[in-house]
């Protein structure tokens, strides 16, 4: 049955109801008691429907299919598809994203979120269990929600009760617009320095802290009313290579997993979460087969995870169209999803052919191959989920309610407050921090003002591209208190042509900020979380120039540093989100205290716990001067 605790149901229980299907603007989205839905509820509602579902029915509850969240008319042709495939496929989940444009995440609103959601529930026959990636909660999709740093800046704060607010407040909004489900926390645990695509996603590398989190995230999420995940099972910290792009390698033996990966995972399950998601990974120690990634290994899946840690929840691939899997199933698409059920997965995540993956499973079964008593197994726990999120009796939100859900106030400040907390100063040598503030710019006619540029403090923010968000709200904070300042844009494109400007821009000034935005990026050719031959020599000549001046501020991959051993002045964030840039301006000005530790080692620079301590050196912008006493 689904793994979900007596307690942790309980708190489900006590979530907000859902506004009626066929009376959703009559209703709210306020916490309501659910006194009619009970865990015998659960049970004898999927079991009933379980009973009137067709073979064809029963194989399209357990595929996951993508929607891509953003304003569409009912005759759109991405919405006929999606509408279409889920019911020609009876297609029982969707995951929730937005568009992507090149290096743009095309975030979209709430309400446009909502009222799809919305229209795919009244047009499905059985409720819909919506999931979505919300790792850094639902700021990640949509806007004017909660926006938090990533998960390794709760692992630099430290707080235990950080952490369960953070899954509470993602919990509450993620209910408000109709998803019901997060694929979060993760539980891998980041020991590898190179790791392209985890790194700043995990909590950090003691297993002991990452678990720590990880229960604490799902308490919280759970007291708000959603389903949780850990990933990526049995865990994919000490790897180097993206598996969306390749086939990554856990080559550890098993003393090692049990005392690294795994003690996550075990405290995930002891803490009740509801479903664990298996990554696309091979791990030698578990199945010797060099074609058999996690995800299509019974070793892993249905002995390991099942039989020897005792987890009876759902089991969720990773996304089944990423390069780790496919290049197995190159003339055979669909035996991918027939393969990764075998090894005892419940539910099949983003197919890369939905139409062929369905039918392999559909003969499957059909066959014998798959036996009808497994599959019944699987849909019925997905069923038990729904039911227990109480979409059996109401399954569309009240759009109405929205504008009370999401993005509080306090919400909002606990997002920054986690951030400010975060940012850990490694390397100080005593002459560039605190900055000063030269205060705020005069005012000015519209199209009139005349900024006088004086060169004496510069900052030069790197990013992959200049046409995206990073760094414009760290410009933004900068200028505010240095309105003379010069902030550069810089991307590997063009380093190497503006370099000398850059130099000579560096050699004139007092101050040196080198803000350096590295993160890991699912997908991306050529991933890593090393900086660009163009922009890492650039910032190397400005290092060789001027280090003594200069503090470089790491706004996501804090292992940045050991590329370059020269650098003096030294602050993490974690994060690339607008609170950890915000967080890092306002560190860099001394007008919060630094008390951030590190959640990783960073390979010849400093070890594990590592953080120098500063306390404000000044009232914060807006803030009452007494504000940090």
């Amino acid at each position: 049955m689904l793994r979900i605790s007596s307690v942790a149901l309980l708190l489900i229980l006590a979530v907000p109801v859902l506004a009626a299907n066929k009376d959703a603007d009559k209703n709210s989205n306020e916490a309501k008691p659910l006194h009619s839905l009970n865990s015998t509820h659960a049970e004898k509602w999927a079991e009933k429907t379980l009973r009137k579902l067709t073979l064809e029915e029963k194989i399209g509850q357990v595929f996951m299919i993508w929607c891509r969240a953003s304003f569409l008319n009912v005759e759109n042709p991405e919405y006929l598809q999606w509408r279409d495939s889920m019911q020609k496929y009876h297609v029982g989940s969707f995951a929730m994203t937005v568009h992507v444009d090149g290096p743009f995440l095309l975030r979209s609103e709430p309400y446009e979120a909502a009222e799809l959601l919305n229209r795919l529930q009244r047009d499905s026959k059985l409720p819909l269990l919506i999931a979505a990636d919300f790792e850094r909660g639902v700021s990640m999709r949509l806007m004017g929600t909660t926006n938090f740093p990533h998960a390794m800046a709760f692992g630099a704060d430290g707080k235990i009760e950080d952490a369960e607010m953070f899954g509470r407040i993602t919990a509450l909004e993620a209910r408000a617009i109709g998803v019901h489900w997060n694929f979060f926390p993760d539980a891998d645990v980041n020991s590898n320095p190179v790791n392209p695509i985890i790194n700043t996603r995990s909590f950090g590398e003691d297993p002991k802290q990452v678990g720590d989190l990880v229960s604490a995230y799902i308490k919280g999420a759970h007291e708000g009313g959603m389903l949780t995940t850990v990933k990526h099972f049995p865990g994919h910290g000490d790897t180097a290579t993206d598996s969306h792009l390749g086939v990554a390698a856990v080559n550890g033996d098993r003393a090692h997993l049990d005392s690294i990966e795994l003690p996550p995972f075990r405290q995930a399950i002891a803490a009740g979460v509801d479903s664990v998601m298996v990554a696309h990974v091979t791990v030698p120690a578990l199945d010797s087969d060099p074609n058999h990634v996690a995800t299509i290994s019974p070793n892993v899946v249905s002995d390991l995870l099942e039989k020897q840690l005792g987890f009876k929840g759902i089991i969720v691939t990773d996304a089944l169209d990423m390069a780790g899997l496919t290049h197995l199933f190159l003339n055979d698409t669909g035996r991918a999803a027939v393969e990764a059920f075998k090894a005892g997965n419940d539910l099949l995540l983003i197919p890369a052919d939905l139409g062929a993956s369905y039918d392999a499973m559909l003969k499957a079964v059909r066959s014998g191959e798959i036996p009808r008593q497994r599959l019944d197994q699987s849909v019925l726990k997905i069923l038990k989920a729904k039911a227990a999120l109480g979409l059996d009796q109401s399954r569309t939100v009240d759009i109405a309610a929205l504008a009370k859900l999401i993005g509080k106030p306090e919400n909002l400040a606990f997002g920054q407050q986690v951030a400010d907390s975060a940012i850990t100063l490694v390397r100080d040598n005593g002459k560039v921090l605190p900055l000063k503030s030269n205060g705020t710019a005069p005012a000015a006619l519209p199209y009139m003002s005349k900024e006088e540029i004086h060169n004496n403090v510069v900052a030069v923010i790197f990013s992959d591209d200049v046409r995206t968000e990073s760094g414009r709200a760290f410009g933004r904070e900068f200028h505010a208190r240095i309105p003379d300042s010069r902030v550069i844009y810089v991307d590997p494109r063009f380093a190497f042509g503006i370099s000398s400007d850059i130099l000579k821009a560096v050699d004139a000034a007092q101050t040196v900020v080198a803000a350096v935005y590295v993160i890991p990026t699912a997908g991306k050719v050529g991933n890593s979380v090393t900086m660009s031959d163009a922009t890492g020599t650039l910032l190397q000549q400005i290092l060789d120039h001027a280090a003594e001046k200069t503090a470089v501020v790491a706004m996501g991959n804090p292992y940045l540093a050991s590329d370059f051993p020269k650098i003096e002045n030294y602050l993490c964030t974690f994060s690339n989100a607008t609170v950890s840039e915000i967080a890092a301006v306002k560190a860099l000005f001394g007008e919060i205290p630094i008390h951030g530790h590190l959640p990783v080692t960073i390979p010849e620079i400093a070890q594990r716990g590592a953080g120098i301590e500063r306390p404000a050196q000044v009232a914060e912008r807006g803030a009452s001067p007494h504000a940090h006493n």
